[in-house]
């Protein structure tokens, strides 16, 4: 006894599947009540879970970070590399912070200064890598560090304050004297034309 291993099909004109022939009016009949195509995918959905299907495959979705909306598929490289809110962290300090922030903090954080152990100078973090590759490891004493720059200042600050205060006192004692020139004067005038009114 020979069993025929190849049935004839068609193919259903609502799924485009095929479907055995002497099955087809039976299948054609539950496709068409309980199936529709997706509009966005083409595929085959229940009719009672099509809308569920779109919300969770193609409708538009919001960035938990910054809540701008866009597809579904560049989400997760929106948040990894697009995303102004996604989190990263500074150059120079490690610190986690949002990238929108990210420029601002390492203009700040790069301007602080490290103390290179091979020279003994102060240098800007953001210079960092440049000098190590450039360290000779020779301290130079031409070049004070900054602290030494600082003090230095500080010293020859001191007699310009002196100076100022110096010249602060002359203006006030000058005013005063000024203040009480005026202040005479205008007792003297005053006196001079009430003698003047009673003639």
């Amino acid at each position: 006894m020979a069993i025929a291993t190849e049935e004839t099909t068609r193919i259903c004109n609502h799924c485009d599947r095929a479907i055995p022939s002497s099955n087809i009016d039976l299948h054609h009949a539950h496709c068409s009540r309980n199936l529709e195509r997706c509009k966005v995918c083409g595929d085959m959905i229940p009719k009672k879970h099509a809308e569920e299907h779109f919300l969770n495959t193609h409708a538009p979705v919001a960035c938990s970070l910054c809540s701008e909306t866009m597809e579904r598929e560049i989400l997760a490289i929106h948040k990894g590399e697009i995303c102004p809110q996604r989190i990263v962290t500074c150059d120079f300090c490690e610190f986690p912070l949002p990238a929108i922030d990210l420029a601002e903090h390492q203009e700040v954080c790069g301007n602080r200064t490290e103390l290179c152990h091979l020279c003994n100078r102060y240098v800007r973090l953001r210079e960092r890598y440049n000098h190590e590759s450039r360290c000779t490891g020779i301290a130079e004493n031409n070049e004070g560090s900054s602290r030494d720059v600082r003090a230095a200042e500080r010293e020859q600050a001191r007699p310009r304050r002196q100076a100022s205060e110096y010249s602060r006192r002359r203006i006030l004692f000058t005013i005063a004297i000024t203040g009480i020139a005026v202040l005479l004067g205008s007792l003297f005038f005053q006196k001079k034309t009430d003698s003047s009114q009673v003639h």
